[in-house]
């Protein structure tokens, strides 16, 4: 025998009706106030000490950036400085090679000359190159002079106002038999500065 089966729901309360407005606006107020207190008493964001303390670190992490730049600024400016500087000696004091020899031998004549000793024989060494440069070497000089011991006093100055950067390695001077006059042998050096490619 067939029956039917007839399932009845409970009627929904009408959404226009003013009561269920009023509840649902409720429980919206409800749901705002517990979302902001949950942000005022901070359980999903950062407590006021805790950015205090990250404002703190941030602020010494900036200072301390700023003491390095400006250290780095410095070094910077001294190591320009320093560059200028050399390359600024090196083009008042040292000579190019191709043409060093002959100038140090006539600034040393001339020195000589003014000084009243008499030139004799000189030698030249090999380049010596200066360890840690590229195209920087030294050159020695002997050279044999006559002279009195004032002269040599007055050749030596010149040879220390001399606008070469002269090195006097060693000096070596000898009573000659007769007279006042001195036989001195002097070993020089000078800085020399161009290409490996290039000649005296």
């Amino acid at each position: 025998m067939a029956r039917n089966f007839n399932l009845s729901l409970p009627a929904l309360p009408a959404l226009k009706e003013p009561m269920t407005l009023v509840r649902g606006a409720l429980g919206l107020l409800v749901l705002a106030n517990l979302i902001a207190a949950l942000f005022a008493f901070h359980v999903f964001g950062t407590s006021p000490a805790e950015l205090d303390r990250r404002l703190t670190f941030a602020r010494s992490s900036l200072a301390a950036s700023q003491n390095r730049l400006g250290g780095s600024r410095t070094l910077t400016k001294k190591v320009d400085t320093g560059r200028t500087e050399s390359e600024t000696f090196l083009t008042t004091y040292a000579s190019d090679r191709r043409h060093t020899y002959s100038t140090i031998i006539a600034e040393i004549n001339t020195a000589s000359k003014l000084a009243g000793m008499s030139m004799k024989e000189e030698s030249l060494a090999p380049l010596d190159p200066i360890e840690g440069s590229d195209d920087l070497d030294i050159m020695t000089i002997s050279v044999n002079f006559e002279g009195g011991y004032t002269q040599l006093v007055h050749f030596v100055n010149l040879l220390d106002r001399s606008p070469r950067f002269l090195i006097i390695e060693s000096m070596q001077a000898s009573p000659q038999a007769k007279g006042d006059t001195l036989t001195v042998t002097l070993k020089l050096n000078a800085l020399v500065r161009g290409d490996t490619g290039s000649t005296l």
